[in-house]
């Protein structure tokens, strides 16, 4: 096993791992990417983004890629699909199948992923009819009907996409109300091929071999009723990526890291940045400013403990 020593190692490889492996090494520190997938992380799979400054309508994938180029100016070490065997954060050792890495500081960078609904049918029909990701999946509902869960603005706007596809897509909201953004629901209101169902919750997935049926549950009445469709994408919410590290440092009880404003974790030399951290906002714009300050207050606690051997 390679033994590999850096002043930053940056767990992840999305929109703040990129930006904070750009500002550490600028900061003429050696800095090295680690990531269980390829680098861009989820942003690479939106369609299009319109609120990153400076890009009215940009491809997640090609500014990914614009930031892993930039990073790669700078000679940040990348590796990507690493199987990661143990994360030893207070000592600042992490532990590939290859590879053993040391570092003098550590910046979290790992991200979110969708959360579940938790019910029946839902892991037995994924890659069915269960989908987490309406621009990877969106393609194989041509023609037909499905149905979006949530009221935020990830899903609403993954709903309006599934649109260019799906001949009837089903909004199910457990409120009345949405909360995405107004601008956002403005167009979905004025969209002829969604149709919203409120105050309702999916209580189970069923179908043969594909999805063919939800039954919901009026919140309100407690009416049970069925609905048919080839689809589901539930969009309800994000949970943190902490496995292999959840509980070595202070998190909030939905285990979202907690930071200081330099993006300091409770333990020493150990930063966090992005979706994984507690925040109240999570855009690519804000992963990449909380990359930049990790980084450089990463930087920062090199230069204050110099005498640090790795």
């Amino acid at each position: 096993m390679k033994n590999l020593n850096f002043d930053t190692i940056i767990l992840g490889g999305g929109p703040a791992g990129l930006s904070a492996s750009i500002y550490s090494a600028r900061g003429a520190v050696s800095t090295a990417i680690i990531d269980t997938n390829m680098l861009g992380g989820q942003p690479s799979n939106y369609l299009e983004l319109e609120n990153y400054p400076g890009f009215q309508i940009v491809g997640g994938y090609d500014l990914m890629e614009k930031f892993e180029e930039h990073a790669d100016k700078f000679g940040v070490n990348k590796f990507p699909m690493q199987e990661i065997q143990n994360i030893d954060l207070k000592n600042k050792k992490i532990i590939t199948k290859e590879c053993e890495f040391n570092a003098k500081t550590i910046i979290i960078a790992t991200g979110a992923q969708p959360m579940k609904l938790g019910i029946p049918g839902e892991k037995e029909f994924v890659g069915r009819g269960v989908s987490y990701c309406a621009v990877c999946d969106g393609a194989f509902y041509k023609d037909k009907v499905v149905a979006v869960v949530g009221g935020g603005n990830a899903a609403v706007e993954e709903a309006m996409y599934l649109t260019k596809f799906a001949n009837r897509v089903y909004l199910i909201h457990r409120r009345d109300e949405l909360r995405a953004d107004k601008i956002v629901q403005k167009r979905a209101f004025k969209n002829e091929k969604i149709e919203f169902i409120w105050n309702s919750v999916v209580r189970e997935i069923k179908g043969e071999n594909l999805v063919d049926t939800l039954i919901l549950e009026n919140v309100k009445t407690n009416e049970i009723s069925s609905l048919n469709v080839n689809g589901i994408f539930p969009y309800i919410g994000i949970t943190p990526n902490v496995e292999g590290f959840s509980g070595q440092l202070e998190q909030d009880m939905s285990g979202f890291i907690i930071t200081d404003e330099t993006m300091q974790t409770s333990l020493e030399g150990v930063f966090a940045v992005g979706d994984v951290r507690k925040t109240p906002l999570r855009q690519v714009i804000t992963a990449a400013s909380d990359g930049a300050v990790g980084a450089v207050y990463a930087v920062k606690y090199i230069e204050v403990h110099k005498e640090v051997v790795i």
